[in-house]
């Protein structure tokens, strides 16, 4: 009897192994299959998220009130641009101070969102100063308004800053 019980023991020993790499290899696919289903989750994730961003817009910015501002560079600009400040019917909206990173991008044909808000229907006067550095290091300062009309469609409005001919930038507005 006792004979018996130990070539079970031993029998059950040696089968023990196999059925370990067994589980090992069960709970891999398990692993995996969970990895998939995170990747999943993080995708549906991602995608609520940039919904829940058009969504916020929408109800923050109306179409009816939605003006945005665009700035760029023109091609050739001989001047380092260090900050923009932006003024609605006198009053100040945004104001952005340029990294270098920032200002090689612009210099690369970039475009960058400077402002989104709202305003009401109608004529609006808008006034943007930029201030920089000329290609000697001296100091730049220029400041040019725009009247801006404002209707039921979202307004966007492009700054092109340039430098045509001298080292002092000069600011146009375009209705996009």
């Amino acid at each position: 009897m006792v004979r018996f019980f130990v070539a079970t023991v031993v029998t059950l020993l040696t089968w023990l192994p196999p059925a370990t790499g067994w589980a090992e290899e069960v709970s891999k696919e398990q692993i995996k299959g969970l990895d998939e289903q995170v990747q999943e989750i993080k995708t549906d994730a991602l995608g609520i998220a940039a919904e829940l961003n058009r969504l916020e817009e929408k109800l923050l910015y109306p179409s009816n009130t939605q003006v945005s501002l665009f700035i760029s560079l023109a091609p050739g600009t001989k001047f380092r641009l260090d900050a923009v400040e932006i003024q609605i019917d006198g009053k100040p909206v945004t104001r952005y101070l340029y990294a270098l990173k920032e200002l090689e991008a612009l210099q690369g044909g970039g475009v960058q969102r400077i402002y989104t808000g709202n305003i009401r229907k109608g004529e609006h006067d808008l006034q943007v100063s930029v201030s920089g550095k000329s290609t000697g290091g001296g100091e730049l300062r220029q400041t040019a308004s725009f009247k801006l009309n404002k209707d039921v469609a979202p307004k966007l409005v492009g700054i092109t800053l340039s430098t045509p001919g001298s080292a002092s930038p000069s600011i146009s507005f375009k209705d996009w």
